[in-house]
């Protein structure tokens, strides 16, 4: 969406932007090689359950009323309340129509399998349709996670049973731990980290580790669009050149966090209308981040040199 465009939406009554959003179609993608066709917009789990159940719930329904078939959430996000909300919110037949992913976070076999059975029960649900590893940070994890009695063995049981039908990994704090995962196991189907417009500065998920994740075929979940709202707050970009930005890369879905009905709405509407950025307008983007702040100082979730 060029600037000209954006700022027609954005003149647009309410009842005009309800029509756009309501008959304009979502684009989807095919989620690497697991095969999954998933919305390019999905609805992330952190913040859409930190204002309780009822505002979440009609987030969900409001999200697929829109087009979106892809849903997060981890098993800690909210103390569980997020896998939750999922469990209300898609009753009716619901389930049958989207695609469940979630997250376990410990690293050994026996905890990330105790993990994925409450997660299962909360969301009321028999499988779900990807179960990432979560939030790798360190080497000393991948050590856990790979080693006898691991959480890796865990995923790959649960893919076995049917409990999970794909599975994958994330992360956001070092490219060079998503790049030891990626080469130690070829089971792995999916990948989610940073996509945002401050990445290349600095330990960048952009430069080094998405290519290869797309040399294997992995599907790839861009998250923090937004640097989780850092980058706003600093006003280093808008959020409509946030969404852009990171749709405009190598990405299959982007994962992102309103907090409201509202929100979603306006984001869902920047994904509907979107044009991907020309190369020159990617890089005169890039010119103008790279004059600061970037770093840990706006990511903070990264690790410092």
């Amino acid at each position: 969406m060029d600037r000209r465009t954006f700022l027609e939406l954005s003149s647009l009554s309410l009842g005009s932007r309800l029509k756009v959003l309501a008959e304009a179609q979502m684009p989807m993608a095919t989620l690497g090689k697991s095969g999954l066709h998933v919305s390019r917009f999905c609805l992330g789990g952190y913040h859409m359950g930190m204002h309780g159940e009822e505002n979440g719930v009609r987030m969900i329904r409001r999200a697929v009323d829109l087009g979106v078939n892809l849903f997060d959430s981890a098993h800690h996000y909210n103390d569980g309340r997020s896998d939750e909300i999922y469990g209300k919110a898609l009753t009716g037949g619901l389930r049958s129509k989207v695609l469940l992913m979630s997250k376990a976070q410990l690293r050994d076999r026996d905890s990330a399998t105790r993990q994925l059975d409450e997660t299962l029960k909360r969301m009321r649900t028999d499988y779900l349709d990807l179960w990432q590893c979560h939030e790798v940070s360190t080497q000393a994890e991948v050590d856990q996670i790979l080693g006898p009695n691991g959480a890796l063995e865990a995923f790959v049981k649960a893919k076995q049973q049917g409990k999970a039908r794909h599975i994958g990994f994330t992360g956001h704090r070092d490219p060079a731990v998503h790049q030891r995962l990626l080469d130690a196991f070829d089971g792995w189907e999916t990948v989610q980290h940073p996509v945002n417009l401050i990445d290349p500065h600095y330990r960048s998920f952009i430069q080094s580790v998405l290519p290869n994740i797309r040399k294997k075929g992995l599907g790839l979940l861009g998250m923090k669009s937004n640097g989780m709202g850092t980058i706003t707050k600093n006003g280093i970009a808008s959020i409509q050149e946030c969404l852009r930005f990171a749709l405009s890369q190598d990405v299959d879905t982007l994962v992102s966090g309103p907090e409201t009905p509202e929100q979603l709405e306006e984001n869902v509407l920047v994904v509907k209308t979107f044009q991907k950025m020309s190369g020159d307008e990617i890089s005169a983007l890039l010119a103008r981040t790279k004059k600061g702040p970037y770093g840990p100082k706006i990511e903070h979730y990264k690790r410092e040199s």
